[in-house]
């Protein structure tokens, strides 16, 4: 069977159709898009906690407003917090 490709590779793939909202935090502007349980179909490692966010589990997903040097798109940066850790962050 051949391998898949690079998840790095491929196109992301688009979130869902909530709309994303900008966040100030202490190390700058972050668009946020909330994670319905009934779109989590894998499961994420948060990056606040580093446990796993189960799949079926509603969270948040995170990417800077403005990608950081080196990356093309800041989206492509995206991180999926559980939503309590990152209502914890500053």
């Amino acid at each position: 069977m051949p391998k898949r490709p690079s998840k790095h590779l491929r196109p992301p793939r688009p979130l869902s159709s909530s709309f994303a909202s900008a966040v100030d935090k202490a190390d700058g502007r972050w668009m946020t898009q909330t994670m319905p349980g009934q779109a989590a179909t894998k499961q994420y490692r948060c990056p606040g906690c580093d446990q796993l966010i189960a799949i079926g589990t509603p969270h948040v997903v995170v990417w800077p407003h403005v990608p950081t040097v080196g990356s093309s798109r800041a989206v492509d940066e995206r991180r999926h917090w559980h939503n309590s850790c990152w209502n914890r962050r500053r």
